[in-house]
């Protein structure tokens, strides 16, 4: 997110530049409507390219400018500025932002808003939500209400090292050409060096650009396939957008000179270019990579155009009173949008694209506050450097004392509930959980619910996205010769409590095969709109595990049914996605047990749109607000259904009679919490289930585990 008011002409030329301001304001107002949900735009986000852009022109053109005035850099200036225009606007939003979670948001969300508002408050933000991305098992918890704050953090530690880099470049430049100098005759090529060395900043600028520019532009094309939601966040495959601008400030001089024709022609592309990215671009494409080259290399064009365009260029939208009037407080309204919005949807559910554009425009209120109240008098008070820096100071500490403060109001259990316990409590009044408003306690706590794990995860027995290799546990009796092995995604990973309970009283060796996000099938799967490479090699290797000299006498299976088959599909429940997963199943299995391999079945557990355990935590006087309805909640499950009806010598497992009991399902059973997120059992609840599973593994395979 750029900041507003730096001047800039063709690197500085003492003009401030109106549309530049109007660019910011479109791309603001392109990152509210895509929060807000406006499906036309689907790829709305490409405005945050845009804002890097600028930042680099900015940025880059204000040090260059001081290095020819000066011959060098203040960096304690540079930050002292960037200080006092940043600082007190964040730190403000950053701590109503805790008080909105405490007063508003479920007590579940707590803890980690606080964490996210140390990341926030020393911004470093997109590298918390990388590390959360790449942890599957947070990957569908509600978003931070401080998750807009990783482009901001992006742009700071550009702050950080970019004037750094300029001056080792620019030092680098002046002892070489001193060198050259010093060793070539001025009669046989002093005209030729005057023309080579006239501007000893812009060349090694450049150069210091381009090296930083094209590895991170490699990079981002690489990781983006490789690992897009790594790639969206980290600050090496964004570098190379703000040293895009950084090359335009450099470069600025010479573009002015473009004929009117030109540049108008060149500014409404580059206006075009940045439309596009935003209709034609989806959630799910390689983000950056290659293709944020079209709204970056859009935003270049326009600045580029703006000063020989003249009215007839861009500038007839961009300079508009409105556009330019969003452009000043766009700081302050990225700052605040993201927090109502999120308060707003954990208060009344998910929003529509209707109620999401009122929250956007109520969200103008405190940000026009914020910016006439605390970003210009803090940004335009004379404070000496040390006094600027000293406020500063005290603006993060204040930021990371209120993130302490509201950690310590939830203390959560250290640990969950251990194996033994069975979940008995209080009976349901009627016969009917879901009617049953409050227990005297509920096991697990729903603030520890994240927690309450199978064995696997803690036991590094999970393989993860990217990974392909097969990660095995045993558990139960490690020399028996009754082998029965699990296999699937997270959703057969959450029956190894029950399973682990089962193997050990009935003497079995239990092997897991677990893979986040990939269900044993043969079809290729796709996640994030690419077909996932490791998962089609991970269902390699485990059907020849499976099938090989040591093949289990019984397997059982479980998994999600709506990941999709083909890319281009979503994961949204369907007849197209059901019917492929009906046929891929069947195929799987008929391969499975054609090897002689008998087969249980899992039917998947009920799926909500609702985080059962957040829902606890914020109504644990009143838990029948927590119920969801059946029927809705066992679409998953339909495929299983139909494949295991196809395959003989498949046993289809089904115990959502004891998930979900009546017509509507209850998030707590007996004082125990059934679901730790949306569509994943507690390990505690599972382990509950143990005695039924064992009744029907008994009844329809004892003959292959005697």
């Amino acid at each position: 997110m750029t900041r507003v008011g730096e001047r800039a002409g063709p690197i500085l030329s003492g003009r401030f530049r109106e549309d530049i301001e109007g660019l910011r304001g479109l791309a603001l107002v392109l990152v509210l409507v895509g929060h807000a949900g406006v499906a036309a735009l689907p790829g709305a986000f490409v405005a945050v390219d845009v804002f890097f852009v600028i930042s680099g022109f900015l940025i880059t053109g204000l040090l260059v400018d001081e290095l020819r005035r000066t011959g060098g850099i203040s960096i304690t200036a540079f930050y002292v500025r960037r200080a006092k225009r940043l600082l007190p606007a964040a730190s403000v939003v950053v701590v109503a932002s805790m008080l909105l979670t405490y007063l508003f948001l479920p007590p579940i969300r707590w803890s980690e808003t606080a964490r996210d508002a140390l990341a926030s408050a020393v911004y470093a933000m997109n590298w918390r939500l990388v590390e959360q991305s790449t942890d599957y098992l947070r990957s569908e918890e509600a978003p931070s209400i401080l998750q807009h704050f990783w482009s901001l953090a992006v742009e700071e530690q550009f702050y950080l090292l970019w004037p750094l880099l300029l001056l080792a470049a620019v030092a680098l430049g002046r002892r070489r050409t001193q060198s050259i100098e010093a060793r070539s005759p001025v009669d046989v090529c002093g005209r030729h060096r005057r023309r080579f060395f006239a501007d000893r900043t812009s060349t090694p600028v450049l150069v210091a650009i381009a090296l930083v520019g094209v590895p991170s532009l490699a990079w981002s094309v690489y990781l983006s396939q490789a690992e897009p939601a790594r790639a969206y966040l980290v600050t090496t495959t964004r570098m190379w957008e703000l040293a895009l601008g950084g090359a335009l400030a450099i470069l600025s001089g010479h573009l002015s000179r473009l004929s009117r024709p030109t540049a108008v022609t060149l500014g409404w592309a580059g206006m075009l270019m940045i439309a596009l990215g935003a209709v034609l671009i989806g959630p799910d494409a390689a983000y950056p990579g290659h293709l944020a080259l079209l709204p970056t290399l859009g935003a270049v064009a326009v600045i580029a155009a703006g000063p020989g365009a003249g009215r007839y260029g861009p500038a007839l939208l961009l300079e508009m009173r409105m556009t330019r009037a969003v452009g000043v407080v766009s700081y302050s309204w990225y700052l605040w949008h993201w927090p109502l919005l999120v308060v707003a949807e954990a208060r009344w559910g998910p929003l529509g694209t209707g109620a999401g554009l009122a929250m956007i425009v109520c969200s103008a209120l405190p940000a026009v506050l914020t910016h006439y109240l605390v970003e210009n008098p803090f940004r335009y008070a004379q404070f000496s450097p040390a006094r600027t820096l000293r406020m500063g100071l005290a603006a993060t500490s204040l930021t990371v004392l209120a993130g302490i403060g509201l950690s310590l109001a939830v203390r959560p259990p250290t640990a969950p509930v251990p194996p033994q316990f069975a979940g008995v409590g209080q009976a349901s009044p009627g016969g009917d959980p879901a009617l049953v408003d409050r227990f005297a306690r509920i096991t697990p706590d729903p603030l520890a619910a994240r927690d309450d794990l199978p064995d696997v995860y803690r036991d590094d027995c999970v393989t993860q996205a990217q990974e392909s290799r097969l990660r095995t546990c045993v558990y139960g009796d490690q020399d028996s010769r009754v082998e029965v092995a699990l296999a699937g995604d997270s959703h057969a990973a959450h029956w190894v409590p029950a399973l682990q309970q089962v193997a050990s009283e009935r003497g079995w060796r239990l092997v897991t095969y677990i893979k986040t996000a990939c269900s044993l099938m043969t079809a290729p799967t796709v996640v994030g709109g690419r077909v996932d490479e490791s998962c089609t090699e991970w269902n390699r290797e485990l059907r020849t595990a499976l099938t090989g000299e040591r093949r289990p006498r019984l397997l059982i299976v479980s998994s999600v049914t709506q990941i999709p088959l083909v890319a281009g599909s979503t994961p949204a429940p369907g007849p197209s996605t059901a019917d492929a997963q009906t046929e891929a199943l069947t195929r799987t299995w008929s391969e499975l047990t054609g090897a002689g391999i008998p087969l249980v079945v899992i039917r998947d557990t009920p799926a909500f749109r609702v985080d059962m355990a957040e829902c606890v935590s914020a109504n644990r006087e009143r838990l029948s607000a927590c119920a969801q309805p059946r029927q809705p909640a066992l679409v998953w499950g339909v495929p299983q259904e139909r494949a295991a009806a196809a395959v003989a010598q498949v046993h289809l497992a089904d115990l959502n009679d004891a998930i979900c009991p009546s017509e509507r399902c209850p998030a707590v059973i007996d004082g125990v919490l059934v679901y730790r997120d949306a569509h994943h059992l507690t390990a505690t609840y599972a382990r509950r289930l143990a005695p039924r599973l064992d009744d029907f593994l008994v009844r329809h395979t004892a003959r292959h585990l005697s």
